[in-house]
């Protein structure tokens, strides 16, 4: 697989994010639901990455996508994965090139916002794997009991990779 930035208005990537957004409003009461829409997604302070396979023609695997904010903080926006690509380490190779985006941005944190109920167990263990860990809101975000509020510290990201391999969990 290969991951390269596109856009939310690509038919393919708006598509699978109107699933996801369709899902999130279907899991969550309307104030619990912080997930962006095409044109949020679009604009300059956000880097929209998709997952394609290798196969010819590519087939979408998943989406994610970094918004910068003040602060040198980057937040994770949009992470999905398609039903056919689930458990194959797509999320988790987007993941990773998101957080590689943010290291050459300059980024010193990475942090997000998730669900607080059973549907969201998936991506919090994901986000917990890479070294994520649980924080207050950020950003404008307020508190929130059906959400869950992650960061990863770069700095520290580099100095845990300098010191050595990561164990597999």
């Amino acid at each position: 697989m290969h991951v390269r930035t596109v856009s939310p208005h690509d038919p393919d990537v708006a598509a699978l994010l109107d699933e996801h957004l369709a899902e999130m409003r279907a899991t969550s009461p309307p104030e619990s639901v912080h997930a962006l829409p095409h044109d949020a997604l679009a604009r300059p302070d956000v880097r929209m990455v998709a997952a394609w396979s290798d196969d010819e023609p590519p087939v979408l695997l998943g989406v994610g996508a970094l918004r910068t904010h003040a602060g040198l903080l980057g937040e994770l926006k949009a992470m999905r994965t398609t039903h056919a690509a689930r458990g194959r380490g797509v999320a988790a190779a987007v993941l990773e090139h998101l957080i590689d985006v943010a290291k050459a941005a300059g980024l010193q944190r990475v942090s997000l916002e998730t669900g607080a109920e059973d549907h969201f167990a998936p991506a919090r263990r994901l986000y917990a794997r890479r070294g994520f860990v649980e924080c207050g809101p950020f950003a404008g975000y307020g508190p929130d009991p059906l959400s869950v509020f992650m960061t990863l510290d770069l700095g520290a990201d580099a100095t845990a990779q300098a010191s050595g391999p990561k164990l597999a969990l």
